[in-house]
């Protein structure tokens, strides 16, 4: 590696070109594919973002050996991915990895679709009971996670370098920024593991509450100056979970 310099003059003319090409944003009821985004236009619509945090994990695997580690980070990981990316017909729009954080975007033209946001985000609650319970038979530390949603109009813009393979989606809106904050709320300082920003709380109600006419009573309402009106809970999917309770046998 010998970086030696950047020419900054002729970058200047490739910055006067994106700043002077960027021409339209559609306002659309769902985003489309990947490839209709464009470095000249942007598309806003609403979107719903989960995500899915580990807790206090420096401490956790503190004088831990790296493979006890690696099998803790990959049991959390692999099935929150297989839970936040199945049957999403086309409405994943992003998925990923930060550090010891999974998260998901999606588009989320109906309200039906932000009830299907929060249904994973109780599969993955499940979940964790059921890898805790093999962590524990295998000796392994045990783990905690928040669990953040938030939905929002939102605009997203793809950025990078044009004629690099190196490029993303980038999301411009409260949905994903207050997502990632309020899983960092869950499950501790009495918070319960999913926390729902406000306006994914309303939506999501109406059609839980067609289901299950006493949704209300799952959550609790908490206000604050940093992060406004949110709702935490501890809803698991009662099937999944009674066979983690009866010892996960056929």
């Amino acid at each position: 590696m010998n970086f030696k310099n950047y020419d900054y003059k002729e970058r200047k003319k490739k910055v006067e070109e994106i700043l002077d090409n960027t021409d339209k944003v559609n306002e659309v009821r769902s985003f489309p594919r990947d490839e209709d985004f464009t470095y000249t236009n942007g598309y806003k619509a609403w979107a719903s973002a989960i995500f899915v945090d580990l807790r206090d994990s420096t401490s956790l695997f503190s004088g831990r050996n790296d493979v006890d580690i690696a099998k803790v980070i990959r049991g959390f990981t692999s099935e929150i991915i297989e839970i936040l990316r199945k049957d999403t017909d086309n409405q994943l729009k992003e998925i990923g990895i930060r550090g010891d954080c999974v998260f998901a975007i999606y588009s989320t033209p109906d309200i039906f679709d932000i009830y299907d946001t929060a249904n994973r985000a109780f599969y993955i609650n499940t979940y964790m009971k059921m890898l805790n319970k093999l962590l524990e038979e295998r000796n392994l530390p045990i783990i905690k996670a928040g669990i953040g949603l938030a939905s929002k109009k939102t605009l997203a813009v793809k950025a990078g370098r044009k004629s690099s393979a190196i490029n993303n989606l980038v999301w411009i809106g409260e949905a994903v920024a207050k997502a990632a904050k309020l899983s960092d709320l869950g499950n501790k300082d009495g918070i319960k593991p999913i926390v729902m920003s406000n306006t994914f709380y309303i939506n999501y109600i109406k059609k839980q509450k067609e289901y299950s006419p006493n949704a209300e009573e799952w959550w609790t309402e908490t206000s604050d100056d940093k992060y406004g009106v949110y709702y935490h809970g501890n809803p698991v999917k009662t099937n999944f979970n009674d066979w983690i309770v009866n010892d996960m046998k056929e």
